[in-house]
């Protein structure tokens, strides 16, 4: 039987395409054949509007769910953090891959004395803008939507002091600026850093391949991080933030989760160390400390406020 080709689904943004050619390179080192199947999202299309408006669920994974639903593409290669926590029917997580850096980076125009004062930096990320707000509350948040690239060029045409950017999509296609500094304060987004590999869930054939390139230890963190995410939103697009670290000298892993109020003036946190056998409900316990918390009430606030 003549071997099949995997048809590899991605956007067209540079740094969608380097994450294709990165799992494509994985797979041909393992004896598969491949090809790379590019197209346009509806989220990189759109850049007039504020992600949360439109229906942010999704956004960037739709057009890629229609490609394979369709059998147009074999797999689809994500930024795991812009996958929705409930896959369409029929696709299924294939593998993640070995996590990069999971911090935020701000890219800043002169020099950083606005942090002393009045400053506006720009993001198109609802968590990144509470997290700033909540630690600056002088400072003004506009919007910035589009791929790496082009988010870079507007902060260049605009008199923003900087731009908040994930520092896995600048080291990957060698895009950091001179000026940055590394936000170690700001929890970052579930599955931050991570690649996440979709297929079909009854082509055995590309399921085979694509767990070959599955890394465990990614695997849980980004499990525990989404099922927290998944358990406080609903379905809502809010500012949450969630990181687990795996510490391997005594078997377990630190996870910290936030949920803010739009404003940032609200922060709801949890911070707990647990062994490793208890991963399978940690993300879903501490979503349920922070729904007790408060946390309810500020999420139905924030679907309030976004339906506005």
């Amino acid at each position: 039987m003549a071997q099949k080709v995997i048809r590899i689904g991605t956007r067209d943004s540079e740094l969608a395409l380097w994450q294709a050619h990165t799992v494509q390179k994985k797979l041909n080192d393992l004896g598969y054949k491949t090809e790379i199947v590019a197209v346009k999202s509806q989220g990189d299309i759109v850049l007039d509007k504020p992600l949360y408006e439109l229906g942010i669920t999704g956004i960037f994974t739709k057009t890629l769910d229609i490609a394979m639903l369709n059998g147009d593409v074999d797999i689809a290669v994500h930024s795991m953090k812009d996958v929705p926590t409930a896959l369409p029917i029929g696709i299924v997580q294939g593998a993640v891959l070995e996590r990069a850096n999971t911090v935020d980076v701000l890219a800043y125009k002169g020099n950083l004395d606005f942090l002393k004062g009045e400053g506006t930096i720009a993001t198109g990320s609802l968590r990144r803008q509470a997290q700033w707000l909540n630690k600056y509350p002088n400072h003004k948040v506009v919007d910035l939507r589009g791929n790496v690239n082009l988010r870079m060029r507007k902060l260049a045409d605009n008199d923003w002091n900087g731009a908040v950017f994930a520092a896995a999509g600048l080291e990957r296609i060698n895009l950091y600026p001179e000026n940055h500094i590394a936000l170690d304060w700001m929890i970052p987004a579930p599955a931050q850093g991570a690649m996440l590999v979709v297929a079909m869930g009854n082509d055995n054939y590309t399921l085979d391949a694509v767990r070959e390139l599955n890394h465990i230890e990614t695997e849980i963190a980004t499990y525990i991080e989404r099922q927290f995410l998944k358990t406080l939103e609903g379905g809502c697009t809010a500012p949450i933030g969630a990181l687990v670290r795996y510490n391997e000298d005594d078997d377990t892993l630190h996870f910290q989760g936030v949920l803010f109020s739009l404003d940032g003036k609200q922060k709801l946190e949890v911070d707990k160390v647990v062994a490793i056998s208890e991963w399978k409900k940690l993300g879903y316990n501490s979503a349920e400390e922070i729904l007790n918390n408060g946390g309810a009430e500020l999420m139905k606030t924030i679907k309030e406020t976004m339906k506005k």
